[in-house]
């Protein structure tokens, strides 16, 4: 595997990581959860190959992205706003392909919405959007289970209660969730069914364990009331379903993440996508979850550069 190269970003409140691989058309990996630009290791690599310019990043407060205020709000806006800015570095003259996974998902949704001229297309993944369900008023009191347990008990019961929610057929009560198959289970709600940190794990796959741990407490605390409770603009995604896919995992049917991503194609008037595996797919099922998404942006029409990626007046790549 070629290595990326990293560079840091400074936005409003944060510093950004992220990692630049190929050149080409830009590509914009938009992780969820607790994942970072390394979740996106196992299909960034055929992407570059197959001739694009390829852009993970941790999105801020998250693993190596820093906060100016470790206490600060998150906000599904601010989020967009951080890969607008990422779009406007590395590729300021023409729109991009986006891919956004679960939480990262419904970032990509926003930034469609608000800059649609920066988009060439954009994939959602599972966008837990629970606005739109028609049972919404009990996804909202989940969400308030969720946030007094963590402040009550902490933050593994907290999860607990978090992954009773995500369960089949919408059943927001606690309950057990050891149900399915484990690997495509994760009570991140991200996109790195990372192992837990111990011996014998490569030290790539140990570190990403370790940070996911470090991260969980900033996700429920943060990440998961200020972006499920994100109510997507329906009207203004209609008037741009022609760039946009909606995907549901094909073994998810019936969970929550997924039964908001079909609900909101139903909305749009659009087919749900099927990639394979289930919430966490792009995890589980990298190799063939990669080569589903290069389909759908060579679908888009951009023709493919294999020569030196256009110059926006800074050597972007260059390590900092």
């Amino acid at each position: 595997m070629t290595a990326p190269t990293s560079s840091s970003l400074r936005v409003n409140g944060a510093t950004l990581h992220y990692e630049v691989r190929g050149r080409g058309p830009l590509v914009l990996l938009i992780p969820g959860g607790t994942g970072g630009a390394a979740s996106f290791d196992g299909v960034a690599e055929d992407l570059a190959a197959d001739g694009y310019t390829v852009v993970g990043y941790d999105p801020r407060g998250m693993s190596r992205s820093t906060l100016d205020d470790p206490g600060a709000e998150q906000h599904v806006a601010e989020h967009a706003d951080d890969a607008l800015r990422i779009l406007d570095l590395l590729s300021p003259d023409e729109p991009a392909l986006v891919f956004g996974a679960s939480s990262g998902a419904i970032v990509a949704l926003h930034l469609l919405t608000a800059h649609p001229e920066r988009i060439a297309r954009v994939v959602t993944h599972e966008p837990p959007v629970v606005e739109v369900l028609p049972d919404a008023a009990e996804h909202r009191a989940l969400l308030a289970r969720v946030q007094d347990t963590f402040r009550t008990q902490g933050l593994m019961p907290a999860m607990a209660v978090f992954a009773a929610g995500l369960k089949e057929d919408g059943d927001t009560t606690d309950g057990d969730t050891t149900d399915g198959d484990p690997k495509d289970r994760d009570t991140t709600d991200g996109d790195t069914a990372e192992p837990e940190p111990g011996p014998g794990l490569p030290p790539r796959a140990a570190a990403r364990a370790e940070q996911t741990m470090a991260d969980l407490p900033y996700f429920v605390g943060r990440i998961v009331p200020g972006f499920m409770s994100y109510a997507p603009d329906i009207r203004r995604l209609e008037g741009l379903s022609d760039r946009l896919v909606i995907a549901g995992g094909q073994d998810s049917r019936g969970e929550l993440p997924y039964r908001s991503a079909a609900f909101l194609a139903e909305r749009l008037g659009t087919e749900l996508q099927h990639f394979p595996g289930g919430h966490v797919g792009l995890t589980t099922h990298p190799a063939e979850f990669g080569e589903l998404l290069r389909k759908v942006f060579r679908s888009q029409g951009l023709r493919r550069r294999t020569g030196p990626a256009p110059s926006s007046g800074r050597d972007v790549r260059k390590p900092r």
